[in-house]
Parts: structure tokens; C-alpha cells; sequence
């Protein structure tokens, strides 16, 4: 006779409990509600052309946005008040800046578009799946390609170009060129004569 078979810990995730924070949100909930509809209807929407409004958003919500930030239309942003991004960077339609944990942003980076940066994560050795989170941590002068996830503690270093549609776990060094899920370093970034520095993104 067959006997059913019990799966372990009792059988169920306390779903309830696997989602409900374990972090410091950093934000009362009246300012979480704002910042829901500010971000749709400012940030994320896809019918205003400008970057202007949209760092203007986020500063008034907390992000520390530098000078010259280009921001394209679709981009979401998780909670502005842990968001920093320096001169000169450019994010790209459709990057989704997950951040329940600090994301820092280097100056003159790209992060092209559908680009995922992910700060959370959950404890599957324990039944509750307890929420986990880390920081990210983009360098000056990076490119991260298109379609490219980060995962939560990554680091890519200054000047490191991100292959796209690459998975970024764990720590890529300055001034290289790396891909794979994964993402490993493949070889030396080079700079032509008079150049230094990543653009566009497009």
C-alpha cells in the first residue's frame, strides 16, 4: 500500500511570514504611498520624454542623484531614499532598481535597459523563508549591457563593462570586460587614445 508522504518541515511555507519585511524600510507608510503614485505617474511613466522631473522625484523622495543624470521612461524604483547616483550616469528604459537594501551608483556609469539590480533575497534552508537583503554596488565608468540581473552584495568595479543578458554574483574587477551566469572577467577593458570612460547605451 502506498503511503503518502510527508514533506518536510511540516510541509508549507508560511508565505505571510516569508514576505512580510525583516528589513528597515527607511520610510513611513504615508511616504511609501506617495512614493507609489509619484513613481508611476512621474519616474515610471512612459508617455514624459524628459529626465528632468524624474530626478527631481527622486530627490524629493530622498535619492541622491548627482548632476547630468540622464533617466529614461519605464525605470522603477524600489525606495528612492536608498538610492545614490553620481554625475553623469545614464539609466535606461525599463531598468528595474529593486533597492529594499542601499544601491550606490558611480558616476558616468550606464546601465542599459531591462537592467535588474536586486537587493533581496530569501533563506531557503529555514521553512519560513525569512527575507535577506544586501547592498549593490555599481562602480564609476561601468557599463552594465542590457538585460543584465545583479544580484544582492554584488560589486562591479570601476570601468567594468557587463556583457549583455550576464548575471552579476558576487565581486567583477575595475576596467574589465566580463559575461556568463556567473558573470566572469574575459579579458582587459581598453581604452582607445583620449578616451577613458563609458557612453551612451543605446
Amino acid at each position: 500500500m502506498n503511503q503518502k508522504r510527508s514533506a518536510p518541515y511540516g510541509g508549507k511555507t508560511v508565505l505571510g511570514r516569508a514576505l512580510r519585511p525583516h528589513y528597515d524600510i527607511g520610510a513611513s507608510l504615508p511616504k511609501r504611498l506617495a512614493w507609489y503614485f509619484v513613481n508611476l505617474a512621474v519616474v515610471y511613466n512612459p508617455y514624459l520624454p524628459l529626465s528632468g522631473p524624474r530626478v527631481l522625484a527622486l530627490r524629493a523622495f530622498g535619492a541622491r542623484i548627482g548632476k547630468d543624470v540622464n533617466i529614461k521612461p519605464h525605470v522603477k524604483v524600489k525606495h528612492p531614499w536608498k538610492l545614490t547616483v553620481g554625475d553623469g550616469t545614464w539609466i535606461g528604459e525599463e531598468c528595474w532598481i529593486d533597492n529594499i537594501d542601499q544601491v550606490t551608483i558611480g558616476k558616468k556609469a550606464v546601465l542599459s535597459q531591462r537592467t535588474y539590480l536586486c537587493t533581496g533575497n530569501h533563506d531557503w534552508s529555514d521553512p519560513e523563508m525569512p527575507l535577506t537583503t544586501a547592498p549593490i554596488e555599481i562602480g564609476d565608468r561601468a557599463w552594465i549591457c542590457a538585460g543584465v540581473s545583479v544580484a544582492p552584495g554584488s560589486q562591479v568595479g570601476d570601468g567594468a563593462v557587463v556583457a549583455l543578458g550576464s548575471t552579476v554574483n558576487g565581486i567583477l574587477p575595475a576596467d574589465t570586460v566580463c559575461a556568463g551566469h556567473p558573470a566572469v572577467p574575459l579579458k582587459p577593458r581598453r581604452y582607445k587614445a583620449g578616451g577613458g570612460g563609458a557612453s551612451g547605451g543605446e
